[in-house]
């Protein structure tokens, strides 16, 4: 889309919600976000979204849709894509919600697109990120869930229903792994999602009956030498490195871009993660592929749901 005018963004995950405007250059002009609360019916959630969407677009001094190009969404999945009716396996409240029609609805006349949240991270990558000049790559997010988006030859490839890349579930651990919100076991995501690798700590001795402790309190004991805790996020590295090694060998990729909450452990998480990669990826053409933390931040989300608009041709297939 050839346009002057920007985007506004959202980005829906189980920890947080975000909305911001992004100019067509990729720059977020401003941003708001709120916690994703727990105790909220799927339509309090709604309602939610929609006060934090009036303050993003009143702290960007716009009072006029039209001076949009469009709405552009990134939200954790599994949906129904492209309609854009979500069931976002970490945000209970939302089975079957219509996301873009309620987008629509409040945004009338205007182009909105709805995608994976991952999906839109390894957009925002290789357009104003990492990826920039890189044709084949895995955008992986690793914070309350385990997701990821795939860029071949240059595009975003969607897949039969929209979930291409999504890595969260590549079986990592058969037979012995934890079980999986998604009903399978030995995911990866639930093993490396920031709650489990919290949990799985917890059940080893960390922090011991003490609720409401994230996986952020376990990196900090990390970086601070806690054994359990440099134990906990070397496991999920590991589970990271063997499903990256896996799409690696599957889809001939260059560059992996890793963000999230959990990515901000730094070594504590890259380090096993690089080790199994290193293992596995034994075949020449794999030997050579980079992998990397995330170059836009906390701000990949909102950049990449921006893409969906401002970059359509690229990043955008569901019209």
């Amino acid at each position: 889309m050839d346009t002057d005018r920007p985007a506004l963004a959202v980005d829906i995950g189980g920890t947080k919600l975000a909305a911001g405007v992004i100019e067509p250059g990729g720059r977020v002009v401003t941003w708001e976000q709120t916690p994703t609360r727990r105790d909220l019916d799927g339509e309090q959630l709604w309602r939610t979204l929609d006060a934090l969407i009036s303050r993003a677009l009143e702290s960007a001094e716009i009072s006029r849709p039209q001076s949009l190009a469009g709405v552009g969404c990134g939200c954790g999945g599994p949906m129904e894509w492209p309609s854009g009716v979500v069931s976002p396996l970490n945000i209970p409240a939302w089975r079957a919600f219509p996301l873009r029609g309620r987008l629509e609805e409040r945004f009338a006349g205007l182009p909105v697109r709805v995608h994976n949240d991952a999906i839109c991270l390894a957009a925002a990558e290789h357009w104003r990120g990492a990826g920039q000049d890189c044709s084949n790559m895995l955008g992986v997010v690793v914070s309350t869930g385990v997701g990821g988006g795939l860029i071949l030859d240059g595009r975003l490839i969607a897949g039969a229903s929209g979930n291409a890349g999504h890595i969260g579930h590549v079986i990592v651990e058969p037979d012995t792994g934890p079980r999986c919100a998604c009903g399978g076991r030995g995911c990866l995501e639930a093993i490396a999602r920031g709650p489990a690798v919290a949990a799985w700590a917890q059940a080893q001795g960390w922090r011991p009956g003490q609720p409401d402790v994230s996986a952020r309190d376990l990196a900090a004991d990390a970086a601070r030498g806690d054994p359990v805790g440099r134990a906990a996020l070397a496991r999920a590295g590991r589970a990271l490195g063997l499903a990256i090694t896996s799409a690696t060998l599957l889809c001939d990729l260059e560059l992996i871009v890793v963000g999230g909450g959990l990515a901000q452990a730094g070594p504590l998480l890259f380090d096993s993660l690089h080790e199994a990669v290193r293992q596995y990826a034994r075949l020449p053409f794999a030997r050579g592929v980079r992998v990397v933390p995330a170059g836009l931040g906390q701000s990949a989300g909102l950049v990449g749901a921006a893409a969906l608009i401002l970059q359509g041709e690229q990043y955008w297939s569901g019209d």
